[in-house]
């Protein structure tokens, strides 16, 4: 049988580097840890509240964090930050002041900076958000993720594979069904190669969706 790993942590080190960067010790990681979680979920859980999405893309591609002694920094990279920036700064101050709130942040001064990315549909998940409201839309699966490599076709990258699994089309057996275009090497640790798994509710089940996009080498 095959191993499985996960694409990101397999090249750590080399082409992909962590998400959060901050040191504790061993009695402290698992509150750090808690606390970086609930800092993405309540970022998440603002833009789909208060602002308005089309598609049902929040374009948030990968949120940092980065912790110092006395501060917290905030990175989000966005596809569309037009949805957090059309109110001037005014909605990121709001966000900074309740997110301090409910981390109760009040030894640590918290920062968050919005950063644009070019070519959005080049992100597994701002790609695995738009295929998650097709189906919720009742568009089949195949076209789907047919209209998905067209998207990432215009942000330029090497290939991609789409992977979706559960009861498609509301069938009674659960099965896989994936579609690949251009080259995908799994394999190789030097490639560049960005993954996400994303989850969708629909009316026959929970439907999981995978994406791997081969950027460079």
């Amino acid at each position: 049988m095959g191993q499985k790993i996960n694409p990101l942590g397999f090249r750590l080190g080399t082409t992909q580097s962590h998400h959060s960067v901050w040191f504790a010790h061993s009695k402290n990681y698992s509150l750090g840890l808690q606390e970086d979680q609930k800092l993405r979920h309540y970022i998440q859980y603002y833009i789909q509240k208060n602002l308005r999405i089309s598609y049902g893309v929040e374009g948030i591609a990968r949120i940092e964090i980065r912790k110092r002694i006395d501060l917290i920094q905030v990175i989000i990279y966005m596809g569309f930050p037009k949805l957090l920036l059309d109110g001037g700064t005014r909605r990121v101050e709001e966000l900074q002041k309740n997110i301090q709130k409910e981390l109760n942040c009040l030894n640590q001064k918290l920062n968050i900076t919005v950063t644009r990315i070019p070519s959005p549909y080049g992100q597994p998940n701002i790609l695995g958000e738009f295929i998650a409201g097709q189906l919720k839309n009742r568009v089949s699966f195949r076209k789907a993720m047919k209209k998905a490599i067209e998207l990432t076709q215009q942000a330029e990258t090497k290939g991609i594979q789409v992977q979706i699994a559960g009861r498609l089309d509301g069938k009674e057996i659960a099965r896989v069904e994936w579609i690949r275009e251009g080259r995908v090497p799994l394999q190789t640790i030097q490639a560049k190669i960005d993954y996400c798994f994303y989850t969708v509710r629909t009316i026959y089940g929970v439907l999981g969706i995978k994406i791997w996009i081969f950027v460079e080498d």
